[in-house]
């Protein structure tokens, strides 16, 4: 029986986090890549273990298990309106009622995607502690999965935010220490994500002065793709998310991660 992990985004950073990240999951196998060309795509690539990320729908194409939520619609409406829109299952994109998207019962739908599972192994959120969306609803539904979903492994890829930028956002500081509180006490493995370390990488390794969302995206969803890989493909060791983080984590509450990749390059197709 194959297992099955679903991703979570929320906030606008990490909406465009998960969706670089899943096509990066089979974009880079097509020259030219639409939504019609992921099913022969997956089934070409992931030939056993296709289940693990993705479903696959009445009409044979293959749809991500993911779910993307924001209190803001700007990110969310670009997904929506972009060239991979048909890609994703529009009943699982959540904003704010109050910036006129769709409606934010998500809970009901997270349900019925652990449900559609024939193994659910755990959850992988992205999310910003930064923010008010990241730290505030990414705290919430990180308690919520907790509650719900006790004996399922809860994983995720938190940005910290850039301390050499000046932000809008006057309490980032404070987001950041309260979402910590419940990143200790509610997920069983933190991949730390550091927003400034990522502008350095791409400004002195990869040599790009201005880097924009889409370098630093790109680089972040690198290392998810490459941190998943034993999941994604048979193999000998690693098969599951439980195997493949319990000898990285030494006790329960020391989970969090730091991250290591080389070579660095930017994926200008997937950005």
């Amino acid at each position: 029986m194959k297992e099955s992990l679903l991703p979570d985004a929320a906030t606008h950073a990490s909406d465009w986090v998960g969706a670089t990240y899943l096509l990066m999951l089979v974009g880079a196998f097509l020259d030219d890549a639409t939504a019609v060309d992921f099913a022969s795509a997956i089934e070409a690539i992931y030939e056993y273990k296709k289940d693990v990320f993705f479903y696959q729908a009445d009409d044979q194409h293959y749809i991500p298990r993911a779910l993307l939520m924001d209190l803001e619609p700007r990110v969310i409406n670009q997904i929506q309106t972009g060239e991979y829109r048909d890609l994703y299952n529009h009943e699982n994109i959540f904003v704010s009622q109050e910036g006129a998207g769709a409606r934010n019962n998500w809970t009901v739908d997270m349900n019925r995607e652990a449900d559609g599972s024939d193994s659910l192994e755990g959850f992988v959120l992205c999310h910003s502690i930064a923010g008010g969306t990241g730290s505030g609803m990414g705290s919430y539904l990180l308690e919520t999965l907790n509650d719900h979903y006790s004996k399922k492994f809860i994983q995720t890829y938190s940005v910290f935010h850039n301390q050499n930028e000046t932000s809008d956002v006057v309490v980032q500081p404070y987001n950041s220490l309260l979402t910590l509180k419940r990143l200790a006490l509610n997920d069983d493995c933190v991949v730390v994500i550091d927003n400034t370390a990522l502008n350095r990488i791409v400004v002195e390794r990869l040599h790009i002065q201005n880097p924009s969302v889409f370098e630093t995206n790109s680089l972040v969803s690198t290392v998810m793709a490459a941190s998943t890989t034993t999941l994604r493909y048979p193999g000998y060791m690693n098969n599951d998310l439980v195997g493949l983080l319990a000898s990285l984590i030494p006790t329960p509450r020391c989970h969090f991660l730091m991250t290591g990749y080389t070579p660095l390059t930017v994926d200008r197709q997937v950005g």
